[in-house]
């Protein structure tokens, strides 16, 4: 935070590839940005994201007390500024990409920043969780490089999404697919999915399992153009 209070308008809009007028109010808030902080300055990180992902997940709408109480035991959200965050950990609005180029004392980025602290904090996770350690990627490609996957001691399940268009091809269609991992990540929070093999009964938003598409690690969900809607 300190590293990126020091930047000027002009450096945070080049930095973040964004606006002079974002930048402007992305300066503001890293000028008045302070821990510790109030709980009314602050806001749960699940509701603090407004990505595809985040309109997939639709917490705010779908969830109950039970819900939150369950997601906060078994979803986490990686962040280029606090590392890992459980979905009601309170933060600070701010706007920092996990592969933003930002050089500090540990190296040329946030990934060298980070190097392998957040891997021990999943590790760690894992460890206090009941059964066998099963991580299931619904992060980006650009937020998952920030974790070590051979040090978690876990099995990782990177689910796919694929589209049908109206010709019969399939591939995957990014918009959708960041969607779609937020609909699962609902999903499994919903159900109270605890196994690799539940996880295969996801059916929302049109998605259905093809098993022969599939692998153990990545299963494939996939949508017919109808059922997009």
């Amino acid at each position: 935070a300190e590293v990126m209070k020091a930047k000027s308008i002009s450096e945070l809009a080049k930095l973040s590839a964004i606006s002079a007028e974002l930048a402007a109010l992305n300066a503001e808030r890293w000028a008045e940005f302070r821990v510790p902080f109030t709980p009314g300055e602050a806001r749960p990180a699940i509701f603090g994201f407004n990505g595809d992902v985040y309109q997939g997940l639709a917490a705010r709408d779908r969830f109950g007390t039970a819900d939150f109480t369950e997601a906060q035991k078994t979803l986490r959200i990686l962040s280029g500024l606090y590392g890992v965050l459980r979905p009601l950990d309170l933060i600070l609005a701010y706007r920092l990409e996990m592969g933003t180029r930002l050089a500090t004392e540990r190296g040329a980025n946030l990934y060298q920043w980070w190097d392998g602290r957040i891997t021990d904090l999943l590790r760690a996770d894992l460890a206090e969780s009941p059964g066998a350690p099963v991580v299931i990627n619904l992060a980006s490609t650009e937020y998952f490089t920030a974790v070590q996957p051979h040090r978690l001691a876990a099995r990782v399940i990177s689910p796919r999404f694929e589209d049908t268009d109206a010709r019969g091809q399939r591939k995957v269609v990014s918009f959708y697919a960041k969607r779609a991992r937020g609909e699962l990540a609902a999903w499994l929070i919903a159900h109270r999915a605890r196994t690799p093999k539940a996880l295969l009964g996801f059916d929302a938003a049109g998605y259905r399992y093809d098993q022969a598409s599939s692998s153990p690690d990545q299963p494939v969900f996939v949508r017919s153009f109808a059922d997009r809607g």
